[in-house]
């Protein structure tokens, strides 16, 4: 399950990487765009807007994104990623912050740039911190006895995504042009507890998912002092959250 409001309660700052990464794809005039893991539409709405004759098409595997990108006035459909195919007139896609969540995606990028026209734009971004103290601190707590049995390989590790290179690489093999690159933004968050509410958006929600209430407010109470020690507060009270993304465009030919 996917919580759209927590998601959005750190709006700004997630939707920078796809300023970042949409703001590289080049195309003029595409027939028809999709958004692979459009989320609560909030982003999908900035693609109606840069290309505004195109077809918009959106996907999500979350039953309360898609309830939610609705609401926002996107036209949002539920599947799967990995059984996606791209239409004859899909010109660009866009996934943003889905593949780390998808085993073997390397084979899906593939697969896609041979079903895509030629010309056609691909863009994807991932984080790549999951060699990051605060999921450090997180795959350590949930390796706990009292929780391995039920959490314990529910969080992903730095095995979950390639680094630039590696899908610079991938996709130049698969016949593409490619631009590839990595950035760390720096977070400034504020509130309680403010990295841990940022990982309930997102990397926590697997350990929600399968913990009952009371057993996530324990496994919660429990991780909050190790992300505070590990990023603790500016003087101001607000705390620094480095996050590394990874991300690439190309084009097929």
């Amino acid at each position: 399950m996917w919580d759209p409001q927590a998601y959005l309660a750190r709006r700004d700052e997630r939707a920078r990487p796809f300023h970042d990464l949409v703001a590289r794809v080049h195309a003029e005039s595409p027939r028809a765009v999709v958004d692979l893991g459009c989320g609560p539409g909030n982003l999908t709405r900035l693609l109606a807007r840069r290309w505004p004759t195109a077809s918009l098409r959106a996907l999500d595997s979350s039953p309360e994104m898609v309830a939610a990108a609705r609401e926002a006035g996107i036209d949002a459909q539920l599947g799967d990623v990995t059984t996606w195919r791209p239409a004859p007139d899909v010109d660009v896609v866009v996934c943003n912050a889905v593949l780390h969540w998808v085993p073997g995606h390397a084979d899906l990028l593939r697969r896609w740039v041979r079903s895509l026209p030629a010309g056609a734009w691909l863009a994807m971004q991932v984080p790549a911190n999951f060699d990051a103290p605060s999921h450090t601190a997180a795959r350590r707590l949930a390796d706990d006895p009292r929780w391995r049995d039920r959490i314990g390989d529910l969080l992903l590790g730095p095995d979950a995504v390639l680094d630039a290179a590696g899908y610079a690489e991938l996709l130049a093999g698969a016949g593409c042009e490619v631009d590839a690159w990595e950035t760390t933004y720096l977070h400034r968050l504020d509130g309680p507890e403010p990295v841990l509410e940022w990982m309930v958006g997102t990397a926590l929600r697997p350990v929600r998912s399968a913990l009952d209430d009371a057993d996530w407010s324990t496994f919660r109470a429990e991780l909050a002092p190790r992300l505070a020690q590990a990023y603790p507060p500016r003087p101001d009270g607000t705390t620094w959250l480095p996050f590394r993304r990874v991300f690439a465009v190309a084009v097929t030919r």
